[in-house]
């Protein structure tokens, strides 16, 4: 297994590295019949690619999008559908100066530990461009979930210590670092900013939020559907924990408090986020992922060589200073690859 696959029925593989010839995705399991364009795909992709703003990097990718198979006559066939981007702003000698070392916070080491080899250049494989082929997969996905009424919104709750304690989801696409508190954002963007100045990097966290999803949805014990979530989620690069609901607030609460409730309306309370005995309720299913600093920065910083030297790194090119911005579409991708495919796996179940 290469890892480079997710999903039973709804199945994805990504392929592609940062500096290769283009990124992109192989769907399995599509509905046919669904009417399907280039357009329905590019608009994701638009909020995810890079050079949108100064909070993200200044690599000018335009990330169209090409649906090569599994459409006819503007139609899905219900064959496999591989969409491809091309890579058209490369600039690979800008890693000509860490091809011989590790850089910190990166997969460098780990590649060339597993593999024997690795591709220098904007970090390959593990460069955060795989997600180009996630996206363009989820917006296939969710066009499928649109049509059974879900709908599904993340958004930046927060960039370093700065918090959102408002939820206005109208903002969150009315500003660089998608927000979701607009009397915040600009103070996050600030902060940003700043970070980049010096060239440093901030982490933040990214809310999910999911709405329309039935009562019912997931698969009992290693399939559940918090733990599929989980899985991917966190398997999107940069991410580096996740909490469901009230999350790790729950430790402090009692039974008491933390039990959702239930009247004749349905539940009082969404301590669970959603999703009771990896099953969903159907409530708003809510989630936070937290994300880590860009590892890519210019400060000089202690690591080796190939050889196991002592050396002084710092990383040129252009890089994210915070990766939550675009990374909110990336998690609704993965979030609605998820969600299709259990529902998929629900269908076959009472077939």
């Amino acid at each position: 297994m290469s890892g480079s696959t997710y999903g039973k029925i709804f199945t994805i593989t990504t392929f592609g590295e940062s500096h290769g010839g283009g990124v992109g995705v192989v769907i399995d399991g599509v509905t046919p019949g669904v009417a399907l364009c280039e357009a329905d795909i590019q608009h994701d992709l638009d909020r995810r690619r890079p050079g949108q703003s100064s909070v993200t990097t200044a690599r000018a990718e335009t990330d169209t999008v090409k649906i090569m198979s599994g459409v006819f006559e503007g139609k899905t066939t219900g064959t496999p559908l591989l969409m491809l981007i091309m890579n058209s702003d490369a600039r690979s000698c800008d890693y000509d100066n860490i091809k011989e070392l590790f850089r910190p916070g990166h997969a460098d080491y780990t590649y060339n530990r597993k593999y024997g080899i690795r591709d220098h250049r904007g970090s390959g494989r593990a460069s955060g461009r795989e997600t180009a082929g996630r996206v363009a997969a989820g917006a296939v996905a969710k066009k499928l979930l649109a049509a059974k009424g879900i709908s599904i919104t993340a958004c930046t709750m927060a960039v370093g210590n700065l918090k959102c304690e408002k939820y206005e989801p109208d903002f969150i696409e009315k500003n660089p670092v998608r927000a979701c508190d607009s009397s915040v954002a600009a103070a996050m963007e600030q902060c940003i900013l700043k970070a980049k100045s010096e060239g440093n990097s901030i982490g933040g966290i990214v809310e999910c939020r999911v709405s329309g999803v039935p009562a019912g949805i997931g698969e009992p014990v290693f399939d559940k559907l918090d733990a599929e979530l989980a899985k991917a989620v966190v398997s999107i690069g940069g991410i580096k924990g996740i909490e469901f609901g009230a999350g790790f607030a729950a430790a402090a609460m009692t039974g008491k408090q933390h039990n959702d409730e239930m009247s004749p309306a349905g539940y009082i309370t969404n301590n669970a986020g959603g999703i009771i005995g990896g099953i969903s309720t159907g409530a708003e299913i809510i989630f936070r992922a937290v994300v880590k600093p860009t590892s890519s920065i210019s400060m000089e910083q202690n690591t080796i060589d190939l050889n196991g030297n002592a050396v002084i790194c710092a990383t040129q090119g252009r890089h994210d200073p915070c990766l939550c911005p675009r990374i909110v579409p990336v998690v609704e991708a993965m979030t609605a690859i998820v969600l299709i495919d259990l529902l998929k796996q629900q269908a076959a179940l009472n077939c």
